[in-house]
């Protein structure tokens, strides 16, 4: 069994075939979520399903699970996927390649005869972007019960489709209660979406956990008036208050090394005006940290400061925090059998710690999870140029494939 490989070339062409299902010019793909061409998308994937013998079981959320029997199917199956919905200016990897790695390991065993023990089955999310709908990771976050399957029915986009509405116009609106599929053990193969595996030339990432994160709006009220006869000292100018704050974010991150991140990534500015001085500025910041006590505290440092800077200033500030993820540690035995299986292929690994959102996360509240990950070009997601070599997609899917051998068994 230790000699056992992924077909590459197979994997490449079905993750193509799909990519063009909302190809763009620019050679990335838009496929929202619940829209025509994600149904054709799913289409597509559920009917390689099929082909593999694989039984389709849809819930009411439309999460997906495609499922290859066991030799004792009264066990929890071992479970991978990911999600098939992209960004707007998306690209052909994030998410899709979990997927399909995940049909191409049941094509591996089809192919060699291989009975497991456990059932093994290939999920795939429902709008795990939330780029048309919110929440983000809706399907998952409804499977694990973070949220109610009447809030995502009810959310809508920006022409008032609704989830639930959308849900049964493409076909997805499935019967199985969220939740209620069992799960024994969770995988997730992701391109890493960030630069850290390209830079250190390492082929796998082997991924302890996912960061924490926690977003705020902040404002900043003072008073606008004209640029030109208005003092420096009598001045009320929002935008500069602001951006003492930005700079403190960014500080903050850097107290708190290696995992510590700030970023201010929106800034709304009014009157937004050349010759007026900002009479109010709207922000948006971004705090995140593997360790649950430091993001906390750089949480404290944050709001201390903006609270002595509205002292100083005698402007008015408000923030808000709209969400928060703690960090997700994944399961020792799951980032075991990742470790394991990396080391019997001899490929090349270092420990990533996740800087992005998973459907994992919310997996991993309900079963033992793990993620695997591989290079991408440039640390580039979300954007149409989005890429990764074909030999690294294949090492991913090589070690996806051992990973869940080793939790599932052979017969």
């Amino acid at each position: 069994m230790s000699e056992l490989r992924i077909n590459g070339e197979r994997l490449w062409a079905a993750l193509m075939e799909l990519a063009k299902i909302g190809a763009t010019p620019k050679g990335g793909v838009k496929r929202l979520a619940l829209t025509d061409l994600d149904k054709q998308g799913r289409d597509l994937v559920v009917g390689w399903g099929r082909e593999a013998g694989l039984s389709i079981t849809v819930d009411q959320i439309g999460n997906v699970f495609m499922r290859r029997d066991g030799s004792d199917n009264t066990l929890a199956p071992v479970v991978t996927g990911s999600h098939i919905d992209t960004q707007p200016t998306g690209g052909k990897f994030d998410g899709n390649y979990g997927v399909l790695a995940g049909l191409e390991v049941v094509r591996t065993l089809n192919e060699h005869n291989v009975t497991t023990v456990a059932p093994i089955e290939v999920a795939f999310w429902t709008n795990e972007e939330g780029s048309r709908f919110v929440p983000v990771m809706m399907g998952s976050g409804v499977f694990c019960g973070a949220f109610s399957l009447e809030t995502a029915y009810a959310a809508k986009d920006t022409e008032g489709k609704t989830v639930g509405e959308e849900l049964a116009r493409i076909g997805y609106l499935g019967e199985q209660v969220p939740g209620r599929h069992p799960i024994g053990a969770y995988f997730e193969t992701h391109i890493e979406q960030g630069p850290v595996l390209e830079d250190a030339d390492v082929v796998i990432g082997v991924v302890p956990a996912v960061m924490g994160l926690s977003w705020y709006d902040c404002v900043v009220s003072g008073m606008e008036a004209h640029a030109g006869p208005t003092p420096m000292g009598l001045r009320k100018d929002a935008l500069q208050i602001s951006t003492r704050i930005m700079q403190e974010v960014v500080a903050i991150a850097n107290r708190y090394p290696p995992y510590g991140r700030g970023t201010v990534g929106m800034v709304q500015v009014f009157p937004n005006s050349r010759n007026v001085i900002p009479g109010e500025v709207t922000f948006s910041i971004d705090l995140r940290n593997v360790n649950e006590a430091l993001l906390n505290t750089m949480h404290q440092e944050m709001l201390a400061f903006i609270e002595r800077t509205r002292v100083d200033s005698g402007l008015a500030i408000s923030v808000e925090r709209v969400s928060y993820y703690p960090p997700c540690p994944f399961h020792p035995d799951c980032v075991d059998a990742v470790r394991k299986a990396t080391a019997q292929l001899g490929y090349s690994s270092m420990d990533v710690v996740s800087g992005a959102g998973h459907d994992a996360i919310y997996a991993a509240r309900l079963a033992p999870s793990g993620m695997i990950f591989v290079p991408c070009k440039d640390g580039i997601s979300h954007n149409e140029i989005e890429d990764a070599q074909p030999a690294h997609l294949e090492a991913g899917c090589n070690v996806l494939l051992h990973a869940m051998l080793q939790r599932a068994g052979t017969a």
